[in-house]
């Protein structure tokens, strides 16, 4: 069974939603279950070519747009009964922080709603303790809710503990520091008190929350059944993981930013992303009322426990079914334009690392090994070169290798691939991969396989656009080690098409 099953009513049609989001790990897994409950879906995103391989791309329409955008906003609520509000930032750019952007967004959605009639909208927040003094994460989320709430149009506003299931970031902390560590140094936040939920339940409350009467407009705690301390989260997936439970130490002389490096180093989740979900875990965070039982009936069966909630997360993994995952937010800092259309290159300052390989077997051969590349598959060559390079990543706050793949054996465009982001993929042709650990530049990775006088011909770019001298130097520095690794894996790509 589905870690993320939502209970839903086949019922008919109920109207139009926007969901804001949709290329995010919850967002991704809620518009299906709205398809499936009979509502009419539209999603706005900045790049609809990530939404064009999702499993439900063609049942729902595509609004191209960004919640700073006022003009896009107001265009993508035009008609929508209800709007689900499931976007976070955790950076920006152009000087501004996070929290700012945030705000930004939220009062071009507050006022967008009301102007167009919408008759409900739907934040997903994050339990907090009632103080003024919070991280600024949980504090900007706080605010957007504060922000829709006084917006004019009925607002439930859910706020959610950490949230456990396949994919989830707070799952995947919990799962490495668990697995990778036989003894547990910690910061002293591994003795608060936190209310962790499934994301099945999760789900059910957001799909439920579509319908509330709209009298009803406030904020919602929402928690699972157990009240944990962090610790004992950890020994609970031990457990259920058939791991022996880990001795924790609790140490007050580490603090956030520090926990945050740990985290770094000897999880798959970035800093980026570990930082503001540490700092939050400096608060106890436990329901502080359940008034959302007298609206919407908790799921089938009552709330998930959190080992079972861990249990459901790890079939899920072991079945190759992890339907979203932390790995689809884009990484701060990473480049998002594409790659400049060849032959010019736009302009750009250019570096190339060319290389090919031929083959007896033919194209649909040597696809599943392109396809099947990075995570425990590996890169096909030196792979103690790009295990010191990924380490290298993670020491400067990157992500490194760990980051894995969604799917062992297939690929969608926008997928994480270790170190990567799939750029662009034309099935049996092309994989072109966008870097997304730190360089001083902008770097891709083309793997392209065509017939070829009976067999086939397989291709390979490395492409880098240098930023400055440092970019430069970083291209000429690294380059003795391309010449090792870069033809030896065009070479062995070859080699397993054959053997396969």
């Amino acid at each position: 069974m589905s870690d993320a099953t939502a209970s839903v009513p086949s019922v008919p049609s109920r109207g139009r939603v926007l969901v804001t989001g949709a290329t995010g790990y919850l967002g991704g897994r809620l518009v299906p279950r709205l398809l499936d409950a009979g509502w009419t879906v539209r999603v706005l995103a900045r790049n609809p070519a990530k939404l064009r391989d999702v499993p439900w791309a063609d049942r729902v329409e595509v609004a191209e747009g960004d919640l700073l955008d006022a003009d896009a906003v107001a265009r993508a609520v035009d008609g929508v009964a209800v709007l689900y509000y499931l976007v976070h930032s955790m950076g920006s750019g152009g000087g501004e922080s996070f929290e700012e952007t945030e705000g930004r967004s939220a009062r071009n959605v507050a006022r967008a709603a009301k102007d167009a009639g919408v008759g409900r909208i739907v934040y997903l927040g994050g339990l907090h303790p009632d103080q003024e003094e919070l991280s600024p994460h949980l504090r900007s989320r706080r605010e957007v809710g504060r922000i829709l709430l006084g917006s004019g149009v009925p607002t439930a506003v859910l706020q959610a503990g950490v949230i456990i299931g396949s994919g989830s970031t707070s799952f995947e902390m919990i799962r490495h520091l668990t697995e990778v560590l036989p003894y547990m140094p910690a910061p002293k936040w591994v003795r608060n008190f936190i209310q962790p939920i499934a994301v099945r339940d999760v789900l059910h409350y957001l799909i439920a929350a579509a319908e509330l009467p709209a009298e009803v407009s406030r904020t919602f705690d929402l928690g699972g059944p157990d009240v944990l301390r962090y610790g004992q989260m950890m020994n609970g997936y031990a457990v259920e993981a058939g791991l022996h439970q880990r001795p924790i130490a609790s140490l007050p002389v580490l603090t956030p930013w520090l926990a945050a490096h740990w985290v770094n180093l000897v999880t798959p989740v970035p800093r980026s992303l570990a930082r503001p979900i540490i700092a939050s875990l400096q608060y106890e965070c436990v329901a502080r009322e359940h008034d959302i039982d007298a609206h919407i009936p908790p799921p089938e069966g009552g709330l998930t426990s959190y080992r079972r909630a861990v249990r459901l997360a790890l079939e899920r993994m072991r079945d190759g079914e992890v339907e979203t995952s932390w790995q689809d937010a884009t990484v701060q800092g990473a480049p998002a334009n594409p790659l400049p259309s060849d032959p010019d290159w736009a302009g750009h300052t250019v570096y190339v690392d060319a290389r090919s390989a031929t083959t007896s077997v033919p194209p649909e051969r040597v696809w599943p090994v392109i396809e099947g590349i990075g995570g425990d598959n590996g890169w096909y060559s030196l792979a103690t070169a790009w295990a010191i390079r990924g380490l290298m990543d993670r020491i400067v706050g990157g992500i490194g290798l760990r980051r894995g793949r969604r799917d062992a054996t297939r690929l969608r465009q926008g997928d994480a691939v270790d170190f990567w982001r799939v750029e662009e993929i034309e099935p049996g042709h092309l994989l072109r991969l966008r870097a997304e650990m730190k360089l001083p530049g902008r770097a891709w990775l083309e793997l392209r396989v065509s017939p070829a006088d009976g067999g086939s011909l397989y291709e390979q770019r490395a492409i880098f656009f240098p930023k400055g001298l440092g970019g430069r130097l970083y291209w000429w520095a690294v380059l003795p080690f391309h010449a090792f690794i870069f033809p030896g894996m065009a070479k062995r790509i070859a080699q397993t098409a054959e053997r396969d």
